[in-house]
Parts: C-alpha cells; sequence; structure tokens
C-alpha cells in the first residue's frame, strides 16, 4: 500500500510528510546555526567555489574562503580548482608537508605539485618576490580548521510520533545522538523537546537513547556493508529513530 504524503506547511515551506534532508536542502529554521563536530564529504563538496571552499586534508576539513579572497592570484587557483575535494594525497601523511621529489637534473629534493604550484609553496629556484612572512603554511594552520571529516555518512529516517511527519536525516557515523539532535534541530526548532527512542531488537518496545553515544553504541547498526555483499541497494532499509514529545516546550 502506497503512503499518502501529506503536506507539511512551515511557514512559506511546503514538503511532503517524508522527505529527505539531503545537503542541499535549506534549513526550514534559517535563524539556526549549527557547528558541526564531523562533516562528511557531501557537505564539503558544496563549498566548490573560490568565495566558499572547503577542503579535507587527512582528515579535517578546512574553510578556505577567506583566505583565498584575500589572496587571489594563480597561486590560489590550484586550490580553487580542487574546492570541495579532498586533497590529501597532495601532502605527506606522517609529515604533514606538501610531498616532494627528488629533481634529477638539480638533485634537489623539490616540492611535488603536478597539479600547480599554490599558496605557500616556494619556488623551485630563488626569487626575490617570493614572501615567507606568512608564518604557518596553510594546510598546518588550525585557524582554517572547521571539523573532522567523517569516515562514513549514513543515513537515518526520524519519525515524529507527534506529528507523524518523518525525515530521512543523513548523518556521520561518529556523530552522539545529541549531535544528530543539532543537525536535525534545523529543521525542528523544537527537537530538543523531544525523547529519542529505538525499537527493541525483538521489536517488543522503544527504549530512550542515550544521548551521549554514537548510533552504533546505542545499538543502530550500520548495515551497508552487508548489503553491498548481497548486491543489495544501501537504501533498501533504513533505520527509524522515533522522537516522543516531552510536554516542556523549548523556546526556538
Amino acid at each position: 500500500q502506497p503512503q499518502t504524503q501529506v503536506p507539511i506547511i512551515i511557514g512559506a515551506e511546503t514538503l511532503p510528510s517524508q522527505h529527505t534532508l539531503t545537503t542541499t536542502d535549506k534549513p526550514l529554521n534559517s535563524q539556526v546555526i549549527i557547528t558541526m563536530k564531523y562533516l562528511h564529504s557531501a557537505e564539503v563538496a558544496l563549498h566548490n567555489s573560490a568565495d566558499d571552499c572547503w577542503v579535507s586534508i587527512h582528515g579535517s576539513v578546512l574553510d578556505l574562503s577567506d583566505f583565498l579572497t584575500s589572496n587571489r592570484g594563480p597561486l590560489a587557483q590550484p586550490i580553487i580548482e580542487h574546492a570541495g575535494k579532498d586533497i590529501s594525497y597532495w601532502f605527506d601523511a606522517k609529515t604533514g608537508g606538501v610531498k616532494t621529489y627528488m629533481d634529477p637534473d638539480r638533485n634537489l629534493t623539490l616540492p611535488y605539485t603536478p597539479m600547480g604550484r599554490f599558496l605557500h609553496v616556494p619556488p623551485p629556484e630563488p626569487t626575490s618576490d617570493w614572501d615567507t612572512d606568512f608564518g604557518t603554511p596553510w594546510w598546518k594552520n588550525e585557524k582554517f580548521v572547521i571539523g573532522k571529516l567523517s569516515t562514513k555518512p549514513r543515513k537515518i529516517n526520524v519519525v515524529n510520533t507527534l506529528t507523524q511527519q518523518e525525515y530521512v536525516l543523513e548523518v556521520c557515523t561518529e556523530e552522539t545522538i545529541s549531535e544528530i539532535q543539532d543537525r536535525y534541530i534545523a529543521y525542528n526548532g523544537h527537537a530538543a523537546s523531544y525523547t529519542w527512542k529505538r525499537l527493541t531488537e525483538d521489536g517488543e518496545k522503544f527504549v530512550a537513547m542515550d544521548m551521549d553515544k554514537t548510533l552504533e553504541e546505542n545499538g543502530v547498526i550500520d548495515e551497508d556493508l552487508e548489503f553491498e555483499k548481497l548486491h543489495i541497494p544501501d537504501n533498501f532499509y533504513v533505520p527509524r529513530i522515533h522522537i516522543y514529545y516531552n510536554d516542556d516546550l523549548t523556546i526556538a
């Protein structure tokens, strides 16, 4: 039996009652600004221009938008061309520095930049216009780090038992339920007034989830790898998390 899609009216927004919160969706409450500890690659990929540039390097996500605005020029171009992408392969995982190679003609160790020399990488030859007073190179500068790159995203179906609205949310495996709630609160300003529960394995009852633990730690197992082995589409089954209203409405 196909489910009837009941529209949800929220301000000027109209959505079906079961809606997938993709990374391109605009939050229903644009006043909510959430800083996420973990980000997944699809979120990073949205920031793919010179004016809005995120990259990931060895598990860290960097926001280079303001840096590139202040440093326009040919040396910024390789970074801009890779905006929204993982550029870990530019850097040595052990040292954190730019990868190097031995130039056989000059017998010198030089930065390996097949993508083109970029900001803060010294030129291969001494030159008077090379500015060395930038301090810490941008790829080692903690001020640009805005979060950690998730090793794997996963989807959950959040069911509001009060309104019967369902939202499929893409989250990071490392996130606690509290952090997942932070993602959801942009779409439901009163999300903190709900208790998050999961169905027990025997299907007999719903139990409250520990907000300081991850989905896996709460018994919500990620079965994507098993589905992959069996050639089952990863959207075949999405775990359902039920949220119950506590009757103590928070201020949105």
